[in-house]
């Protein structure tokens, strides 16, 4: 996209992307943000823990290129979005890795989560986050798992109930939920 940013693509301040593994989620989150044409800011939440995550995280990095603000944080979302300036655009990516982190360091969820909204609704510029879906499948069996659904399922409700656009993506498609995507 060309022209300066205040003919660029408006983001709400709040959005929330939403959708299965490898469904195009993040493609699309990158490219609203990029469309914004401000200065972009990638908090990402995945830890490193084998090769082939390295390896993921490495590709995801040059698949975004180089100008963007990569903050690689587990769990300290709040702290990274409170350093954001005005007029700057993030993307959080994702939301259920931060949950997954916060669930095996014993955290207070509910606190956590009640932290991170305020977080989200107080940075100074518009954030988009990327989180799974992850209801729809069988009920786990065993009682970690059923949790981290439950959890999951309630914090995308709760980010949705905020946000000013929630799309969404399957095979690449998105379904706007709430809101309307940003026209170039």
């Amino acid at each position: 996209m060309t022209g300066s940013p205040q003919h660029q693509p408006k983001l709400p301040a709040l959005s929330l992307i939403l959708g299965g593994a490898r469904s195009g989620k993040s493609r699309l989150a990158e490219g609203l943000v990029t469309g914004t044409g401000l200065p972009r800011h990638y908090i990402a939440t995945a830890e490193a823990w084998d090769d082939e995550m390295r390896d993921r995280i490495a590709q995801h990095q040059a698949d975004r290129g180089a100008d963007w603000t990569t903050w690689s944080e587990p769990r300290d979302v709040v702290g990274v979005l409170a350093q954001i300036p005005p007029g700057q655009v993030v993307l959080l990516d994702c939301a259920t890795l931060w949950l997954t982190n916060e669930i095996l360091a014993d955290a207070d969820i509910s606190a956590r989560v009640a932290t991170l909204l305020t977080a989200l609704s107080a940075c100074a510029s518009p954030v988009v986050v990327v989180s799974n879906e992850v209801g729809w499948g069988i009920v786990p069996d065993n009682a970690l798992a059923r949790a981290f659904r439950d959890h999951q399922g309630r914090l995308n409700q709760q980010i949705a109930a905020e946000a000013g656009l929630v799309v969404a993506v399957m095979a690449g498609l998105p379904l706007v939920l709430k809101g309307a995507l940003p026209q170039g």
